[in-house]
């Protein structure tokens, strides 16, 4: 092992040091997988998780990108990021279109908080979607090449099966140790392909079923604001520990401590008060914020019709017209009906007051 580093180069990496783009290898139809190397043969140290910044060529001047790292610093010879062409991007449009093997580019870090390294643990629960599967990738290789996977149930959403990414790779070491659970969730099936996991947005009940004992687990969360805000208000909701949810942001990942922000999510206070107003029924009721306008109708009389009683059906949707609510629901509403104003009375919880048309 001496002999093979030495090779290589005997000093890690720092990025003083310009990265050669070393193989493009395509993940999906809009994603692609940029491994880099040091001229010089230097080795790449850093954490599971970590990302680093680009200072990409574009034709309108340069521009600096941050992308978590998908490859593991167990394979120390190279350094690998997986970008996804967004809508409107630029530097991760311009990587897919233009850089190709042999091109060099200014990198900064590696840096970041976001690692299970940092929080050993028995259990881990890795929630991601889209393309912030990329530094859970990292780390499940990392615990991969270390001969002791710990029991890692790595839950993913994506729009359809052909747009997982890493899919071959996370079934290739799941068919191989009993600690790596996989579980993909789909919005929709490919044409003419056959789909047996779980299909729609992730949700308290399939949670429940793709890992019955994340409580007892560490959460490392990455993905777009939403869908992290969703998996947060749903643990919440679940009586999780939220000491031990880890998240990292598309749009600002952190850096050090200082910089992790102060996650503020609205949770409904059972010693607070709340006023719900029925207002075709012209009742207006005093509650707590932990009921559910459900209940306090039921309780005062009125009739919401009902059927499951835990966001799924969708029986119970009622309008809101003034007010906020906390929802957190399993599929029983559109996202299109919220925007209109639309709440389901099962699994909504009034923050101060509220009017309903009831």
């Amino acid at each position: 092992m001496a002999t093979l580093i030495k090779a290589f180069g005997d000093k890690p990496w720092k990025d003083d040091e310009l990265l050669e783009c070393a193989m493009v290898v395509p993940e999906t139809s809009d994603t692609a997988t940029f491994t880099f190397r040091a001229p010089s043969g230097a080795w790449f140290d850093y954490q599971p998780g970590q990302f680093i910044t680009l200072d990409l060529p574009t034709p309108g001047g340069n521009v600096q990108r941050t992308y978590t790292i998908s490859s593991s610093p167990s394979r120390p010879l190279s350094i690998s990021v997986t970008v996804k062409a967004q809508p409107g991007s630029v530097g991760g449009r311009w990587m897919i279109d233009h850089l190709r093997p042999g091109m060099r580019l200014k990198a900064y870090g590696p840096a970041g908080i976001f690692s299970f390294v940092r929080h050993e643990a028995p259990k881990y629960l890795f929630i991601s979607a889209g393309s912030g599967v990329t530094p859970l990738m990292s780390m499940t290789t990392w615990a991969w090449d270390s001969g002791e996977m710990p029991d890692i149930v790595f839950v993913h959403a994506a729009r359809s099966p052909s747009d997982i990414i890493f899919r071959q790779r996370l079934e290739g070491m799941a068919d191989r140790v009993p600690g790596l659970q996989l579980r993909f969730s789909v919005e929709e099936s490919d044409p003419f392909r056959t789909w047996h996991g779980y299909r729609g947005r992730l949700n308290q009940i399939m949670l429940g079923l793709m890992a019955p004992d994340y409580l007892e687990r560490e959460v490392f969360c990455c993905g777009p604001e939403p869908f992290m805000q969703a998996v947060r208000d749903m643990l919440v909701a679940l009586g999780f520990d939220m000491e031990h949810y880890h998240q990292e942001s598309f749009g600002a990942p952190i850096r050090n401590e200082a910089e992790a922000p102060v996650i503020e999510d609205v949770v409904p206070d059972e010693d607070a008060r709340a006023e719900i107003t029925f207002a075709v029924s012209g009742v207006t009721a005093k509650c707590h914020e932990t009921d559910t306008v459900l209940a306090v109708a039921k309780a005062n009389g009125l009739n919401i019709p009902s059927g499951c009683t835990f966001g799924l059906c969708g029986t119970c949707k009622i309008r809101k017209t003034d007010g906020e609510v906390h929802m957190v629901h399993n599929g029983g509403i559109s996202d299109e009906d919220i925007e209109e104003g639309y709440i389901l009375a099962c699994c909504s919880h009034p923050i101060g007051a509220i009017s309903v048309e009831v």
